[in-house]
């Protein structure tokens, strides 16, 4: 978001407003979105590079999947442009591609955490 001269910051929450519907492309986009994070290893891997950057065998510690496992669905999220890597010698560093996606993933998890624990729901 560009700011005009003489014109305060954009503010974070100035992300989350857009006027009018969404068009064609965008809900095309939201959907294959939606689509990569109803796959429970991908929700995994992307709640744990929002926490960090990691490499391939990092995440198949954490997920408990195998290597070739991981591998093949970090492929589908850098394909959906979710994912960027980071190569330092060898090794692959995968790290979301942007802030939207973390909140994304934290408000799915935070929403199954008042579904499992009976917590009332937010306004």
């Amino acid at each position: 978001m560009a700011t005009q001269p003489g014109n305060p910051s954009p503010r974070p929450q100035d992300s989350l407003v857009h006027d009018g519907a969404p068009n064609d492309e965008r809900l095309d986009v939201a959907s294959e979105t939606f689509r990569m994070l109803s796959d429970r290893t991908r929700l995994h891997l992307l709640w744990l590079l929002a926490q960090g950057e990691a490499d391939v065998t990092a995440l198949a510690e954490a997920t408990g999947a195998s290597r070739t496992s991981i591998s093949q669905h970090l492929a589908k999220l850098r394909f959906a442009r979710m994912v960027e890597t980071r190569k330092d010698g060898r090794r692959v560093y995968y790290r979301l591609r942007d802030g939207h996606l973390s909140r994304v993933v934290q408000e799915g998890l935070n929403h199954a955490d008042h579904r499992v624990t009976g917590e009332p729901p937010h306004p």
